[in-house]
């Protein structure tokens, strides 16, 4: 069977990368790891809550794309809006 997915530029470079060996083994990748993760955990602490008012049409739509997605319908919304405000929102046609 095939494999199919669909990768990005930056992850075709790093599929070929570790296809050519030019990818190397952390020495101390526990470490690395457990720091990165406090880092992430740190950063993405939901530490405030706010209350939007928006219209039932609108709700209903973030909650069935928040189905198709597989995750809740505020984390739908905290995702969009933290990407909004880095920058990273994609407009999607």
């Amino acid at each position: 069977m095939k494999n199919t997915l669909k990768l990005d530029e930056e992850e075709m470079k790093i599929l070929q990368d570790f296809e050519h060996g030019e990818l190397t083994s952390l020495a101390n990748f526990k470490q690395e790891k457990r720091q990165l993760e406090e880092a992430a955990h740190d950063f993405l602490q939901k530490d405030k809550r706010i209350n939007i008012r928006i219209s039932s049409h609108d709700l209903e739509a973030l909650q069935k794309k928040a189905t198709k997605e597989g995750m809740p319908y505020q984390t739908l919304i905290s995702s969009t809006l933290h990407k909004f405000v880095t920058g990273k929102l994609k407009n999607v046609e």
